[in-house]
């Protein structure tokens, strides 16, 4: 399960999404998180969620990379809308045992929670797919640029950035390493109650933070190999430019922005 996360991983193509500008993809996923937190009923949630499809779509990517990506946060989205209808007491009473009270509201809210907490996961993962590492750094630098006025190191924060989102699919393929040899050893991850699964868990983690620091050494001494200095004087290969793609995508977004926002108005608010 540990080999389903894709979570900062790029998949090269040349779809609509790809050839967008890292810069406009950026600006576009982080107007739309903020929306997602805004919608407040399930029309607004369901025109979201209908955009995010279709943008997932016009990456053509395969939807059983993204479905095996939620597979391992499966069981946080299930505690999340269990505390729900455990926490929200709104609406016509359907069930009651004791001190637990199950009702209408509970089970709209539980829905709506689990609706925005995967669309926020396809969003964000659709900026990593569909982005290069380089690119992303390159981007995130341009965006925070006017920053340098504060004396801001602006290509070190972007870089770090990027190799911790670079890093997690190496940590990933790591966990699963050592977890393989653990187990090969007879260690037992599975069974027992949760205190023991959670001591099970510390022969892994002990060698992660140690594979961890060899590998940030090995980083740090290639980068100094290769005369890195940081962004002073630094050139690009490739120019960053908008096209009319990123006027599309940008159009696109702000329609659908305010078509949220007059839902929200015109339609009653569930949270």
């Amino acid at each position: 399960m540990v080999k389903d996360i894709t979570i900062g991983q790029f998949f090269p193509g040349n779809s609509f999404i790809h050839k967008l500008d890292a810069r406009a993809k950026i600006l576009s996923c982080f107007v739309l998180i903020i929306f997602i937190f805004l919608c407040k009923n399930f029309a607004s949630m369901g025109l979201m969620c209908f955009l995010i499809c279709f943008v997932y779509a016009l990456t053509r990517l395969s939807p059983k990379l993204m479905a095996k990506s939620l597979k391992p946060l499966v069981p946080i989205i299930i505690l999340t809308s269990v505390l729900q209808l455990y926490y929200n007491n709104t609406g016509d009473v359907l069930w009651s045992y004791k001190k637990i009270t199950i009702t209408d509201g509970g089970i709209y809210t539980a829905i709506f929670i689990v609706v925005r907490i995967v669309a926020l996961l396809v969003i964000s993962s659709v900026l990593t797919y569909t982005t290069a590492p380089t690119d992303l750094t390159d981007a995130i630098e341009k965006l925070l640029s006017p920053l340098k006025i504060f004396k801001v190191d602006i290509h070190t924060f972007a870089m770090m950035m990027t190799i911790a989102l670079r890093f997690i699919p190496t940590l990933i393929d790591e966990i699963d390493r050592i977890m393989s040899a653990q187990k090969a050893r007879g260690a037992d991850f599975e069974s027992g109650n949760l205190l023991k699964r959670i001591k099970a868990l510390f022969p892994i983690f002990i060698p992660l933070i140690i594979s961890s620091f060899k590998r940030a050494f090995e980083l740090a001494d290639a980068m100094s190999c290769r005369c890195y200095v940081g962004g002073k004087g630094r050139t690009r290969m490739r120019k960053m430019s908008f096209s009319y793609r990123d006027a599309i995508a940008g159009v696109i977004t702000v329609v659908i922005c305010g078509a949220i926002i007059f839902m929200n108005f015109q339609f009653e608010a569930l949270i």
